[in-house]
């Protein structure tokens, strides 16, 4: 089917234009951009930049005025081994960062990048919009229920294993067909508690090898099927760095690569570092499917 016979609005979001934030519509007509506000000292690419008050709002400002529309807090690195944090820890990193864009940004749709269901409880009460579980409810089963209870968007990631142990070792007899098959079995359960606006992410690093993850970007458009918008994660990861064999500090062009090749497959939602590219490649897409 080409899109000279579907809704050009409606192509990049799994037919929704629109998802429920707590009573704020956020617009989904065209793909929108996640930007990426970590408040850890040791996530893989921006790890300890963004800790003080000052930093917090200017990164915020910087990614706003670039055109971010969700800016996406995290306070428990998930990279590749990383060690679990504390909950209290992940608390005392996030809820301040939560409180503090909501206060500047008043306007701004925040989403807390947590799998446990205590922080995200918490975020919402500081002002938090969407639940970003890179867990898909597999590391706390009370997380599907607390997104039910809140009414919020949330959004379903595939992991395989936990980051510490995720890339020791991942298997798939069929990665697409694997991938596929848990977002239909968990949309069923999350609709039948009452959770209606869904995001799904497959997960790119997760527990994938470089080739799961390609095989998965060659065939994000299979995931409409499912109806729901589409997210991918893709910024500055190891499916680049070790195509290209650099450091996640020069892989911006291989970003902005991917990110293309997941709009032209549909992708509602780009999480992102780096706002501008992103921003631009969403521009000359958009621009190019109207043709």
């Amino acid at each position: 089917m080409s899109l000279s016979s579907v809704d050009k609005d409606t192509y990049f979001s799994g037919g929704k234009t629109t998802i429920n934030c707590r009573g704020r519509l956020l617009d989904l007509r065209k793909p929108l951009l996640m930007g990426v506000l970590n408040v850890t000292p040791d996530s893989f690419f921006d790890g300890g930049r963004y800790l003080s008050e000052k930093e917090i709002v200017e990164r915020t400002g910087k990614m706003l005025s670039e055109g971010a529309s969700v800016i996406d807090i995290g306070g428990c690195s998930t990279r590749p081994g990383a060690e679990n944090v504390d909950e209290r820890v992940e608390l005392g990193r996030v809820i301040p960062a939560v409180s503090l864009v909501r206060k500047e940004f008043p306007e701004s749709f925040i989403s807390i990048d947590t799998f446990r269901s205590s922080v995200a409880s918490a975020a919402a009460d500081k002002g938090a919009d969407i639940i970003n579980d890179i867990s898909g409810g597999s590391l706390d089963k009370e997380m599907f229920g607390t997104a039910a209870a809140l009414r919020m968007p949330y959004i379903l990631t595939h992991i395989r294993g936990t980051p510490e142990k995720m890339q020791e070792d991942p298997s798939y007899d069929d990665v697409v067909k694997e991938v596929f098959d848990f977002f239909s079995d968990r949309i069923k359960i999350l609709e039948n508690i009452g959770v209606r606006d869904i995001i799904i992410d497959p997960g790119f690093g997760f527990g994938k090898t470089t080739e799961h993850n390609y095989m998965l970007l060659k065939n994000l458009s299979l995931f409409g099927m499912l109806g729901k918008p589409l997210m991918a994660g893709l910024s500055r990861k190891s499916m680049i760095n070790r195509v290209l064999g650099v450091k996640p500090a020069v892989a911006l062009n291989g970003t902005t690569v991917l990110n293309t090749i997941a709009l032209l497959n549909g992708v509602s939602v780009l999480r992102v570092h780096d706002v501008k590219e992103a921003s631009e490649a969403v521009k000359i897409v958009k621009y190019y499917r109207n043709f």
